[in-house]
């Protein structure tokens, strides 16, 4: 069978995986996030934070939540890395140098889970199973709790109350995200992936020396860290590592597992506004953009550039020959057009157009289909501007799902996709014109260049995934990128919760013949015009030179 063929019918397989799950798990969701009954150890949980899971909130009392809730748990984990000398089980690893375990704690609170440390030689098995595991599942659920949020904004009417936050939170990771980890878990374990508390071990002879290898809870962290599309590896080969994915079959088993809750979920927000052809028009705009990008990657990196390129059936370079060109395509377009940052190849040894096109992907907001929760509000967020636009384009007042689209929603949704460019661009910038953090460049030129955007650009996006030739375990880059997690993960939800408390206070806007038909397929070609044109322009500037200059000099 040839390389091609090969990945192709791996990418069916996925669709069709993905097309059996969507219907009973986004329905299952919504009935999650719609019920009024709480289970024994919910309000268990509730009594613990002293939380009233009936009350309703406004936007301020949830965002409050929201804020509170992960500034606690900021505090926690870098405390915990602070304390590792001291805890049982760290494997003999001292204390995270304070920068890194900012950097880490912000990382992980805010669903990035970049990493500029080696696991394996750094975090014992209670940071890793008590800090940087809890905070996968609770940060995913954040994210859910937020996209569930203006979803009851475009529900609601007349009112200003969004559901309670405490409540989301806990039901996310009771209902949803423990259930399918506990299955997934099992999955990977019989697939080969380790599961336990082992210590540190010599393997074998290599070179003259011994190499070391310590075990621990990796098949749980492994099945979250993609469910919650956090991405953090328990080891620094990642998603490479034999260890984390054994074999094809695991290594598609991840790829569904990234993009299972993100699509999912338009289902539940079709259920929830009720009105099903609106999830559809959705997931048809991700899907849409997701096979565009899988079938760039595959084309440049199957392209045949010279004898080596022929000998290998592609672009081998930095790809497991376990899983090949396909399978790392695959991988690699799912993990940064959700907010994941797991790796099963490593992406700065991708093509010049290659690595553009993961940048774009993360660029593009990552919305198609986006991180659990980020990537619904985002692309709720893109349609909004979408009947924007075509409310200018025939003199008309936008609406979108019966509500008016005024000077207030669209404040806030220009608010919301300006913030992440921002961030990236002007980080960027700075790292670009100062000494220090350009030293941390393995390469010069357009690909050098490139390291540093796809950092930022990883960073703010919340996506967790390096171009893996910068060094970025410096005071610099440990501190300015732990910012841009911070504010890339949590100014824009002020936005969005600003905007559903706003949408969710309107009376319902009865649609005319003037109305645009948001559920059909003409509306879903602008939506991805609009989130081609609008997003993606923004950077065109930065990845000219770059990963474009790279690719048209290759």
């Amino acid at each position: 069978m040839s390389p091609v063929l090969a990945g192709v019918l791996q990418l069916l397989a996925l669709i069709a995986a993905l097309a059996l799950a969507y219907r009973p798990l986004g329905d299952y969701m919504a009935r999650v996030y719609s019920s009024e009954k709480h289970y024994g150890p919910e309000k268990w949980i509730y009594k613990a934070v002293g939380a009233n899971p009936t009350a309703e909130m406004r936007w301020p009392a949830y965002l409050r939540g929201v804020l509170a809730f992960s500034a606690v748990s900021v505090l926690f984990l870098y405390g915990l890395q602070r304390a590792q000398g001291i805890l049982p089980g760290s494997l003999g690893f001292q204390a995270i140098d304070p920068d890194q375990a900012f950097n880490t704690a912000a990382s992980f609170v805010a669903n990035t889970n970049w990493q500029s440390y080696y696991g394996e030689q750094a975090m014992g098995h209670v940071v890793q199973t008590g800090g940087l595991a809890v905070q996968n599942f609770v940060s995913a659920a954040v994210g859910m709790a937020v996209a569930v949020a203006l979803v009851r904004g475009f529900a609601r009417s007349r009112t200003g109350e969004l559901g309670n936050f405490w409540a989301d939170l806990v039901r996310g990771v009771v209902r949803i995200l423990l259930p399918i980890s506990v299955i997934g878990a099992i999955v990977l374990v019989a697939c080969g992936a380790i599961q336990n508390f082992s210590g540190i071990h010599e393997v074998g002879q290599f070179m003259g020396g011994s190499q070391q290898w310590n075990g621990g809870a990796v098949a749980s962290q492994e099945v979250i860290k993609e469910l919650g599309t956090n991405g953090g590896g328990y080891f620094n080969a990642n998603s490479a590592h034999p260890f984390e994915n054994p074999n094809p079959f695991s290594n598609l088993f991840e790829i569904f597992l990234i993009l299972l809750i993100p699509f999912a979920l338009t289902r539940t927000f079709g259920r929830m506004v009720g009105n099903l052809r609106q999830g559809y028009a959705i997931l048809a705009t991700m899907a849409t953009i997701w096979l565009g990008f899988t079938a760039l990657m595959m084309w440049t990196e199957f392209a045949h550039h010279g004898p080596a390129f022929d000998v290998a059936g592609g672009a081998m370079e930095g790809k497991e020959t376990r899983f090949g060109i396909g399978a790392s395509a695959i991988f690699s377009v799912a993990t940064t057009l959700t907010s994941t940052g797991a790796v099963n190849s490593f992406h700065s040894s991708y093509t010049g157009l290659g690595g553009g096109i993961q940048l774009l992907g993360m660029q593009l907001g990552e919305i198609a289909p986006g991180g659990v929760g980020s990537g619904l509000y985002g692309m709720l967020i893109m349609a909004i501007i979408a009947v924007f636009i075509a409310g200018l384009m025939v003199g008309r007042t936008p609406e979108y799902l019966g509500k008016k689209i005024g000077t207030r929603e669209i404040k806030l949704a220009a608010c919301y996709i300006l913030i992440t460019p921002a961030l990236v661009l002007g980080f960027t910038a700075a790292a670009m014109a100062l000494d220090t953090p350009a030293n941390s460049m393995t390469n010069t030129g357009a690909h050098g260049f490139s390291e540093i955007l796809y950092a930022y650009t990883s960073g703010a996006n919340n996506n967790g995934s390096a171009f893996a030739g910068l060094n970025a375990d410096t005071q610099w880059f440990n501190s300015t990128i732990g910012i841009a997690m911070l504010l890339g993960r949590f100014l824009p939800m002020v936005f969005v919760l600003a905007l559903a408390g706003s949408l969710a206070e309107q009376k319902p806007v009865p649609e005319t013949a003037g109305t645009l038909r948001t559920d059909k397929p003409l509306y879903t070609g602008l939506l991805v015009g609009t989130i081609l044109i609008v997003t993606g322009l923004t950077y065109f500037p930065a990845l000219a030179l770059g990963p474009l200059a790279e690719g048209l000099a290759s």
